[in-house]
């Protein structure tokens, strides 16, 4: 792909874009992070209920990065360089949506098994998946973070099963791992914002994985990034509701009878 005036492989821009875009999107969030009308949890329910240190948060999630460039580097290696694939896969718009399709819900069912398994299995949460629930209430830039071990099993391992399931080129995977990548730090924002397109097209968004993080919704609501219906075909569902607090922003309730349970 050539960039400028010189030339970037799709290999490396494939490792690299959805780093970047990780930030930079994360970035966006933590400039509107003070519109407390839009919050899930105020600003002071972000710094008194949340277990770790936002610094931790950072570097967990670089090591997480580091983890899945290395991986990514050596997936593409294994697989052939993109000339070869752009050779072997004319462009068809309906063959790239087929990939994006296929690549989705392979991640999706990849994330939601083994997701669920590390919350009911208690040595897997108690060592490996608490760390990511450290994170009460969830902000964009901690979207990734999770003990090593969680972050090479859920994301990395998934991303690699879609990219190779889907049939995609290195260089399609350039947009569907910085799409995946979007997705997840806005599920992670911790804003409910008018005219979030995330929120529109999926059901499975900031308020409903909000309900994931809280004590009440820990064995709900496992799906990610992309659609929620392993949890409704399942029974993991939690259905709630999106009210409007009174000291300002919103609230994902739970309906009544989980309430209850």
């Amino acid at each position: 792909m050539m960039m400028m005036g010189f030339s970037v492989s799709d290999e490396l821009l494939g490792t690299v874009a959805p780093i970047v875009v990780y930030w930079l999107y994360s970035g966006i969030y933590v400039a509107l992070s003070s519109l407390e009308s839009y919050r899930l949890h105020s600003k002071a329910e972000e710094e008194e209920k949340n277990l770790v240190s936002k610094s931790s948060v950072v570097k967990g999630v670089l090591l997480q990065q580091l983890v899945q460039a290395v991986v990514a580097i050596i997936l593409f290696t294994v697989t052939g360089s993109d000339a070869e694939a752009d050779k072997a896969q004319e462009f068809s718009l309906l063959v790239l949506i087929r990939q994006f399709v296929v690549a989705m819900i392979v991640l999706d069912t990849w994330q939601y098994f083994m997701h669920r398994y590390m919350h009911h299995n208690k040595f897997l949460y108690k060592h490996i998946h608490s760390q990511h629930h450290r994170l009460i209430v969830p902000y964009a830039y901690g979207a990734l973070y999770n003990h090593p071990a969680e972050g090479l099993i859920l994301d990395t391992v998934g991303g690699a099963l879609s990219f190779l399931i889907s049939g995609m080129s290195p260089r399609t995977s350039i947009f569907f791992f910085s799409f995946a990548t979007i997705k997840t730090v806005d599920d992670h924002c911790g804003l409910c914002l008018p005219g979030n397109l995330f929120h529109m097209v999926f059901k499975n968004n900031s308020a409903y994985h909000d309900v994931h993080h809280q004590l009440y919704g820990s064995k709900y609501n496992f799906s990610q990034p992309f659609f929620s219906m392993w949890d409704r075909i399942l029974g993991t569902y939690m259905p709630y509701s999106l009210e409007k607090r009174e000291d300002g922003g919103f609230e994902a309730r739970p309906t009544k009878e989980f309430k209850d349970d």
